[in-house]
């Protein structure tokens, strides 16, 4: 009988082993060869999945973007507030795992401004996140928990920009995480403060 093979799992192996040579060695120690001997197979098999080491990167940033996704998906959803808080805490360097990937982020973050294609899906994921902070901000003001004259929109902006300003001082250890979940917190008061 054949092996049956999980292509989908064989690639986020490769997708992880990636990332840790991101976070071990910076962009510039991914070759494929690396990745192979990172992931524990051939170089033969990387070959199989990913043709070039610009497809393989691609795949490592789409493979962290769905890990970040899925444990917002699977946040308490118990009040608008309380799940756009999560999906923000989960961006934020505030514990091994997600210090590991601010740092890969901020990796392929600085191959965006040189790489058309990582660009694009940096432009194209950004409406999704700026879309879920403004959707639980809009449920949030239809239940009366923020003010009506907020415009939720250029709200969900402002939050996704000083949020982004805290991962390089956080990582630095310029902000402690207590001092990262504390800020977070006193700009969802004053955006959750009643008329």
């Amino acid at each position: 009988m054949p092996k049956i093979v999980d292509h989908e799992a064989r690639r986020r192996h490769l997708a992880e082993a990636v990332q840790r040579l991101i976070d071990a060695k910076g962009m510039d120690g991914v070759s494929l060869r690396e990745v192979a001997a990172a992931a524990g197979v051939s170089m033969g098999l990387v070959q199989h999945y990913f043709a070039t080491k610009d497809e393989l990167l691609l795949a490592a940033l789409r493979h962290l973007n769905t890990r970040i996704s899925l444990r917002v998906a699977a946040a308490p959803q118990d009040s608008p507030r309380a799940l756009l808080r999560a999906g923000i805490l989960e961006l934020l360097p505030l514990d091994d795992e997600r210090r590991f990937e601010a740092r890969v982020g901020l990796a392929f973050l600085a191959r965006s401004v040189v790489d058309a294609p990582t660009a694009e899906l940096y432009r194209t994921g950004l409406p999704y996140v700026l879309a879920f902070y403004a959707g639980r901000l809009a449920a949030a003001q239809a239940a009366g928990e923020i003010p009506a004259a907020l415009d939720p929109a250029h709200e969900a902006t402002v939050l996704f920009a000083f949020a982004q300003g805290l991962v390089h001082p956080a990582l630095i250890g310029h902000y402690s995480p207590d001092e990262v979940v504390n800020a977070v917190d006193r700009h969802l008061a004053r955006l959750f403060a009643p008329a």
